[in-house]
């Protein structure tokens, strides 16, 4: 079984370029994608996403993603943030992102306002970001949680 956040990754994905109208259908297509896993633990993945169904004329009721309040500012902070990422590495748990000078912070404060489940907080100072992941949570659950808080370091952390 592959993780959570890799998990929640891929149900976005489909739930935002397909009609779903059931977590059986979800399920096959997870399934599909190595996804193996219960109805169960897919409902509590859609109840943490927030997803919700609304009516659809082809097929009824399907799901959809949260309507973000999408600003201008948030896109401008994503693109930001992913402009002065530079790296990430990680030492008995703990991540150090390195930003270019002055991006720390604006980084930092969009990790800590998306209040992800595998980061407790950041540190941030002026070119280098402290992460303190949560218990068992895996380098690559902070990354992926990243991932989901700034769509452009998909690129950069692969």
């Amino acid at each position: 079984m592959r993780n959570r956040t890799e998990r929640l990754l891929v149900i976005k994905s489909i739930i935002s370029s397909q009609k779903i109208s059931s977590q059986e259908e979800l399920l096959k297509l997870l399934e599909a994608k190595n996804f193996n896993y219960t109805q169960a633990t897919l409902s509590r993945d859609l109840k943490f996403l927030k997803v919700n169904k609304i009516a659809d004329p082809g097929k009824g009721y399907i799901y959809k993603l949260p309507d973000l309040p999408v600003t201008e500012t948030s896109e401008i902070a994503e693109s930001h943030a992913a402009k002065g990422f530079v790296s990430i590495q990680f030492s008995n748990k703990l991540g150090v992102i390195k930003t270019l000078p002055g991006y720390a912070s604006s980084i930092a404060m969009l990790i800590d306002s998306a209040n992800p489940f595998e980061i407790i907080g950041t540190i941030a100072g002026d070119d280098t970001i402290l992460v303190i992941p949560n218990e068992n949570i895996t380098e690559k659950d902070v990354i992926n949680s990243l991932v989901l808080i700034i769509p452009e370091l998909k690129n950069k952390l692969d």
